[in-house]
């Protein structure tokens, strides 16, 4: 009976060790919860009745908001980055840009340099001129500084072509693409970052009925693309 007594006893002090310590890793738990709260910018002691939420819920919902604000960084920094780049390429290309034979613009699919196709070639011919070598291999070397992918789009007027190498102004405009492409590639940018694009006549940004429009028409257009945006995720409860 005394022993038995004695275990009984022991047992009884062990469920109260037990439950002690329960209590105090509730406190604990608490106290953390409270300080993951005000580490992500919530209100203590909130949950169901300031919000409709639990912790657990204010907790993800932190979480979530955390990580739109680190997408939102990003996607300023990646806008800072663009405009670098576009600002770099208006300063090396200033005399062009000033006589209208180029621009840059700086968009939400990224930076776009257009450039004149009376200063690249000569009429109805795909073959870089020695001038147009020398400005391009300018630009490559601003582009070769990135690692962004390029995209070369070959324009023309509507006035049709019909000789052996250019059937149609299809082959035209997409050789002269390729052309500054090639020029490119051999200036050390990754053809893997490079695509050549040839719209004919289609996409205009003049009229077609006066020579002026027909010559704003002639172009070709490098497009650095900028990468897509993350999109961020909604916080509100379903």
């Amino acid at each position: 009976m005394v022993s038995y007594a004695d275990f009984i006893t022991l047992l009884f002090a062990f469920f109260v060790v037990m439950y002690g310590i329960s209590s105090v890793n509730e406190g604990k738990y608490k106290v953390f919860s409270v300080s993951m709260n005000q580490a992500f910018g919530t209100n203590a002691g909130t949950g169901d009745q300031g919000t409709g939420l639990s912790e657990e819920e204010i907790y993800f919902k932190a979480l979530i908001e955390r990580r739109n604000a680190r997408l939102a960084e990003k996607y300023i920094k990646q806008q800072e980055r663009m405009k670098r780049l576009s600002e770099a390429l208006n300063s090396k290309l200033a005399s062009f840009v000033n006589k209208g034979a180029m621009s840059v613009t700086q968009t939400e699919r990224g930076v776009t340099l257009d450039i004149n196709a009376s200063m690249l070639f000569l009429p109805g011919d795909a073959a870089l001129q020695a001038v147009a070598v020398g400005t391009l291999t300018d630009v490559a070397k601003i582009l070769a500084a990135e690692d962004m992918p390029v995209e070369v789009e070959g324009y023309t007027d509507n006035l049709p072509i019909a000789t052996v190498q250019f059937p149609s102004n299809w082959e035209l405009s997409s050789a002269r693409a390729s052309s500054v492409v090639r020029l490119f590639v051999e200036q050390g940018l990754s053809p893997e970052r490079l695509k050549a694009i040839g719209h004919a006549d289609n996409d205009p940004v003049a009229s077609n009925g006066t020579s002026e429009g027909r010559a704003r028409n002639r172009r070709v257009t490098v497009t650095v693309l900028a990468p897509p945006p993350e999109a961020a995720v909604s916080t509100s409860a379903n």
